[in-house]
């Protein structure tokens, strides 16, 4: 078992603590004190010291294409998956993987065997089941049985509504498919959500507004996503989150949240207009393609989702007014909340001993996974098989 001391770290939990120093062994966090720790010679220790820096939880993303996206302009616009040190490189130290619009020739399968491979390579993934159509893509026959058997999957996602790529749902189907989660989460202590793909259509997120006012299902279980995509949808979403649902802001690549807002700037409207923060997460979208479609739905441009621009969106935000305090949560501890991962996105005793640590230009310069640094000094130091 590896056994870490740092030392001297501006401590966020992602609450600000002050200058504290952590033990860390093996995979958890073991000790927090403002005091040093005193070991034993006999034991090797690796002492690090950040000399002020700050110490933050590692980021959850609850939205990423790890099989690759895209496919939406022919076959050869299918996105290759995406190596593990594009996410812990960004300091994403857990993922969650799903299918969008191709969920033909990619499967639950394929996603599954995917999450497995990143475990291995040494980070933390889970998935969701299903895609963005009805009937819903699955390995064991349905949504419910997929969560149940099946240890990695949460819920289901990414479901596609408002958009002229989803299978149009009705509201019954959607509600039906809302209580199938919500029964498997139940079951099985997992989120037990429908993790929504929001598209530009007039309707927006009337179909979860409905399903929250009109059913007995929780309002927690209707977790919208890209709503920041366009202004009106995300005027929407600053009133869905009223009734207790969580929203999901993306963080679009720089010059692609027109005609919506970047993530950072959806943030900043956040505290500003007063909304509930703890229920506002941040995801990337990384290795997902994200098109541009005109009004016949004919493709105008395209780009990648990348983990990096949660870093980037971070900074932003930072630069808007927007406190550490503030933003932090929508990468760690509101998403852990909602996905009920109760050893992931906080810094604390027992833990686990996912931890970035920020230079004095707020970007990500190490980065520690379950206890082992995947990146240091700006330097990756663990790389996927095939990077």
């Amino acid at each position: 078992m590896s056994i870490t001391i740092i030392k001297n770290a501006d401590l966020y939990t992602p609450d600000p603590i002050g200058i504290m120093n952590l033990l860390v062994c093996g995979s958890k966090v073991t000790a927090i004190s403002a005091d040093d720790f005193q070991l034993s010679d006999n034991i090797g220790v690796e002492v690090i010291d950040l000399q002020g820096r700050k110490l933050l939880p590692g980021f959850i993303d609850a939205h990423a294409h790890i099989t690759g996206g895209g496919g939406e302009a022919g076959f050869a616009t299918q996105v290759p998956p995406v190596p593990i040190s594009d996410f812990t490189g960004a300091g994403v130290t857990t993922v969650v993987g799903l299918l969008g619009t191709d969920d033909t020739t990619r499967s639950i399968g394929n996603l599954l065997s995917r999450v497995y491979g990143l475990r291995e390579e040494g980070m933390s993934a889970y998935c969701w089941t299903g895609g963005y159509h009805y009937p819903l893509t699955t390995l064991m026959g349905s949504a419910k049985k997929d969560m149940v058997y099946l240890e990695p999957v949460i819920g289901i996602g990414e479901f596609a509504i408002s958009d002229h790529r989803s299978s149009q749902p009705t509201f019954d189907e959607v509600i039906r498919l809302a209580s199938e989660t919500h029964v498997a989460g139940l079951m099985t202590g997992k989120a037990g959500i429908i993790h929504f793909h929001l598209g530009d259509g007039d309707r927006k997120l009337a179909l979860l507004e409905r399903a929250i006012k009109e059913t007995e299902l929780p309002a927690r279980i209707f977790n919208a996503t890209h709503v920041n995509r366009n202004k009106p949808l995300f005027d929407h979403a600053c009133e869905l989150i009223k009734l207790g649902c969580y929203i999901d802001l993306t963080a679009f690549p720089e010059g692609f949240s027109d005609p919506g807002w970047s993530a950072a700037e959806a943030v900043a409207l956040a505290v500003e207009r007063n909304l509930p923060l703890d229920r506002i997460t941040i995801s990337s979208d990384g290795g997902g393609c994200m098109p541009d479609f005109d009004t016949c739905g004919e493709l105008v441009r395209m780009d990648f989702g990348r983990a990096e621009t949660l870093a980037e969106t971070l900074r932003a935000a930072l630069q808007k007014g927007v406190s550490l305090s503030q933003i932090l949560p929508m990468y760690t501890s509101n998403v852990a909340n909602l996905l009920r991962f109760p050893n992931k996105g906080r810094i604390a005793v027992d833990c686990d001993a996912d931890l970035i640590v920020l230079n004095e230009k707020n970007e990500v310069s190490d980065v520690m996974v379950l206890g082992t640094w995947h990146k240091r000094d700006h330097k990756m130091c663990i790389k996927g098989t095939f990077e």
